[in-house]
């Protein structure tokens, strides 16, 4: 015990281990919600779904483990949302669908190659330049954006907004029960967030699930089983199909930018809240915890699952004490016995069956319609008085969701914010890099598509 508590400095950070168990237990009941989505998210792509399975509960607790005895934080990375969708819609998406059409295999590639990257900045500090060089409104436009494409993707799985001719989107059928089943769930989660009930999402799709059994939406498969093959994703990486895309590069800028914001904002917000934040307003061992994530990403890939990242979900734990590494590692031991839950996996996010080919997953939806929720509350940080500012951030936000695509949204805010700012007369004002990031991408407009 003194070895554990001298190693992970909980005296010295005013904790217990009691405590550290508590809000490792805690950590995981708030994020462990990703088990069942993610393969059901991957599976679009073409993925195995019990593969994918594997892959996330391997990954999450190894990048987990990064995180706890290399930076000594409370943070659990697991794979991100929004990250899954750019992955599997955007990417791996039918071009005739506004995809780029690349296999899963070539996703995984450049996956990969994003998480090498943002390795070597973590580790050479280059990542303060390459943070100030994308502007407030844009992060947090596209961080908006992507909650809206995950709130709508979670209301097209639940059946409550179908396609509909002439309007491209309508009111689903109300009284059909998977619609019934999604809007109880959605409602049941919020309601337990608001009794701040550990783990609300995760028990609302348990409930969920539980209720759909009965009503035939979803099949009893057990609960428990060994562990299934991840022999299907493992190390299936396609890099030279990756670099025959001509659009290979944008890819993998959009996965590390992903990655890079959603990691430095979750490390901002943890190291806050924990009070663990250096007198100079910097995050002590800041490159430690980000070369965590980007080795995550680098291990998911291998392994066969999109980008990870810091979950903000670990502030559920540090609301319980948890201060240390030690936390961390009590979620990475019960994310890594998660293995075994392949059976409950498969109930969850298997999806019903409602014509050939077209599936609801009503169990699912309700957590994508509440976490794209949880994801606008940014929307209040930006300028809104600055016209450069709020609609370069209101075109990312309004283009990703609409065009079911993250890569143009970050497009449409580039270019509208450096055209915005020129014309306020603040060229030079822009950094150089966004300067060359949006000229890039009108480029690609111009002559890629």
């Amino acid at each position: 015990m003194s070895v554990i508590e001298s190693f992970f400095e909980i005296d010295k950070r005013h904790s217990s281990i009691s405590g550290e168990i508590l809000a490792g237990i805690t950590t995981y009941l708030t994020a462990s919600y990703i088990i069942f989505v993610q393969p059901a998210v991957m599976s679009l792509a073409g993925m195995d779904f019990n593969s994918v399975m594997m892959a996330t509960c391997l990954t999450t607790a190894v990048a987990t483990l990064f995180m706890a005895f290399f930076a000594n934080y409370p943070i659990v990375v697991a794979p991100a949302m929004g990250h899954n969708f750019f992955f599997a819609l955007t990417v791996c998406g039918a071009v005739s669908s506004g995809g780029m059409g690349l296999s899963w295999q070539q996703a995984l590639a450049a996956v990969f190659i994003s998480g090498s990257l943002f390795l070597f900045l973590s580790l050479f500090g280059f990542r303060e330049k390459v943070i100030n060089a994308i502007p407030a409104p844009l992060r947090i436009g596209i961080a908006v954006g992507i909650g809206l494409l995950i709130a709508l993707l979670g209301l097209e799985w639940g059946g409550i907004i179908v396609g509909k001719p002439g309007v491209l989107v309508g009111l689903g059928n109300i009284h059909s029960g998977p619609v019934l089943l999604s809007l109880f769930g959605t409602f049941l989660i919020v309601s337990l967030m608001i009794l701040k009930i550990n783990g609300a999402i995760l028990w609302g799709i348990l409930t969920t699930a539980l209720i759909a059994l009965p009503l035939g939406l979803t099949g009893f498969h057990g609960v428990v089983s060994a562990p299934p093959p991840i022999a299907p994703t493992f190390f299936k990486l396609d890099f030279s199909g990756l670099f025959a895309n001509t659009h290979w590069w944008l890819i993998v800028a959009v996965f590390f930018m992903l990655a890079l914001f959603d990691t430095v904002g979750t490390l901002v917000a943890v190291a806050t809240t924990a009070g663990l934040m250096g007198p100079d307003g910097r995050i002590p061992r800041a490159e430690r915890a980000m070369a965590a994530d980007a080795g995550g990403a680098m291990i998911g890939a291998m392994l066969g699952t999109s980008t990870v990242t810091a979950y903000i979900e670990s502030a559920a734990g540090i609301a319980v004490g948890g201060r240390t590494g030690l936390a961390a590692l009590v979620t990475a031991g019960l994310f890594l016995l998660s293995i075994f839950l392949s059976p409950l996996a498969q109930m969850i996010g298997g999806g019903y069956k409602v014509a050939e080919g077209v599936y609801l997953y009503p169990v699912i939806a309700p957590a994508l319609i509440v976490v794209g929720s949880l994801m606008l509350s940014l929307v209040k940080e930006v300028s809104w008085e600055d016209p450069a500012d709020g609609f370069s951030a209101y075109l990312a936000i309004i283009i990703t969701p609409l065009s079911v695509s993250i890569t143009e949204g970050v497009s449409a805010g580039f270019i509208a914010y450096c055209v915005l700012k020129t014309v306020q007369g603040k060229f030079r004002e822009v950094h150089p890099l966004t300067h060359l990031i949006a000229l890039t991408l009108a480029m690609r407009y111009a002559f890629l598509i």
